[in-house]
């Protein structure tokens, strides 16, 4: 257990959590919306430091992350827990598992722990995923500081609902981030997700102005999010307020924990959004939980040859330059865009 960062101290020994934007006020003995953070005596703890309940070696695309060092592999780690309650939600067994079971499960790592294990295993980036990193804060701060020093890269993968606060005092050691947008209608994300819309979409931009790298994931969902209308607003978004090079991830859904009675995204669904995103200008738009699909490939925005081409997630093939395409020196956007061959050393700070 460990004293948590970024809350207030109130009147009656209670605290202000401002983590994330539900700002939960906790009164003694009582824990936040996340489940995993406690007032103890007028103190704020987080309950997860330390506590991994998922540890794996993943392909950088899997996150997914299309234009961050692409063929890359990232160290993934995950603590119990989740700010959010989707009724899709395809890791709820350990997303939900402190609300439902009452249980904070997991095995004890230290942050020196996973950064020699990232090294030992070659990768080039620690992945906070899985479920939400902004609940186990403290943890991932602890661990992407030593990673920074170790020269790995940092990757969230998140809900957006965290506050300035927060993303300002990771943003040094934050590199890249995919954001899953999960729907463009307000009424979805409290319905649905138990949250509202307007924090996640503030969120993108923050992450934007900051310079950290990001990548927009949408799940498609039949009856929930699919509508024309709803897409095109998401997609618009994107554009105006982060730019045509923001990479667009389009996901089938299938049916998982409270959403068993709908059916699988029809292709037809995703290839629309694709056509969406396309139309209004996105550079860069993909479609994932699809398998031989060619809209995973990247192609270049201007002469529309081949880029990347991917196989499920890993990368076949890389034909960048330099940053470029070969064939009209067009500047693809990304980082480590054009990187073959990943190294790191297993020497750490």
């Amino acid at each position: 257990m460990k004293e948590a960062m970024l809350y207030e101290s109130l009147p009656k020994n209670r605290v202000r959590c401002n983590l994330c934007a539900h700002h939960c006020l906790i009164r003694e003995g009582k824990k936040g919306i996340c489940q995993v953070r406690e007032n103890r005596d007028g103190k704020l703890y987080t309950l997860v430091y330390g506590r991994t309940i998922s540890q794996n070696i993943d392909p950088i695309e899997k996150k997914p992350l299309f234009h961050f060092y692409p063929g890359s592999t990232a160290y993934s780690i995950a603590t119990p827990g989740c700010n959010f309650r989707c009724a899709w939600c395809q890791n709820w067994e350990i997303s939900q598992m402190p609300k439902e079971q009452h249980l904070i499960a997991g095995y004890e790592a230290t942050p020196e722990e996973i950064v020699a294990q990232a090294q030992a295993h070659g990768c080039h980036s620690i992945a906070y995923t899985y479920t939400e990193p902004t609940i186990f804060f403290e943890y991932a701060y602890d661990t992407a500081r030593l990673a920074h020093d170790a020269g790995l890269a940092n990757i969230f993968v998140t809900n957006g609902y965290m506050t300035e606060a927060m993303l300002q005092t990771f943003s040094p050691y934050l590199d890249a981030a995919n954001v899953d947008l999960k729907a463009f209608r307000d009424q979805t994300y409290r319905k649905y997700v138990g949250a509202r819309l307007q924090p996640v979409l503030d969120s993108l931009k923050a992450i934007k102005k900051l310079g950290i790298w990001l990548e927009v994931t949408t799940l498609v969902i039949p009856g929930l999010n699919d509508e024309s209308a709803e897409l095109q607003d998401a997609a618009q978004f994107i554009v105006q307020e982060l730019g045509t090079d923001t990479p667009w991830h389009i996901s089938r859904f299938f049916p998982d924990y409270q959403l068993m009675d709908l059916p699988p995204t029809p292709q037809k669904s995703l290839e629309r959004a694709w056509e969406i995103g396309k139309s209004v200008g996105l550079k860069y738009v993909y479609l994932g939980n699809i398998l031989g699909e060619e809209k995973q490939n990247t192609y270049c925005p201007k002469c529309g040859t081949l880029l990347i081409k991917r196989n499920i997630f890993g990368v076949v093939a890389n034909r960048i330059k330099e940053g470029c395409c070969p064939d009209c020196d067009y500047v693809i956007a990304g980082v480590g865009i054009d990187r073959k061959e990943i190294s790191v050393s297993s020497s750490g700070s």
